[in-house]
């Protein structure tokens, strides 16, 4: 898997932050905080298709990729509120039982 992390993903991943310069997370919650991760949406777990295809890139800063992408990759969720205390991410268990 290392060999992966070699030249050629030096110079992808150079391409795609210039093309895509902003976290993602941030931008969600109206930040504008430079990204220097390409984070895998789908952990590729060693798989070179799943590495390699751009579609599944997205472009983090190193808190959020060291943060709250782990915590998504564990929990299935992103922790966060609103102002009134309701979970952010619909994938949270609360917004489960909220339609029926």
């Amino acid at each position: 898997m290392a060999s992966m992390y070699g030249h050629r993903w030096r110079i992808a991943r150079a391409r795609h932050l210039a093309l895509h310069p902003l976290c993602v997370y941030c931008a969600a919650q109206g930040y504008r905080t430079p990204a220097s991760v390409v984070d895998h949406v789908t952990p590729h777990r060693g798989d070179s298709a799943l590495f390699w295809a751009a579609s599944n890139w997205q472009s983090l800063c190193k808190t959020c990729h060291d943060g709250a992408k782990q915590t998504l990759e564990k929990s299935g969720y992103l922790k966060g509120s609103t102002l009134e205390g309701l979970p952010l991410d619909v994938r949270h268990p609360w917004h489960r039982g909220t339609d029926e």
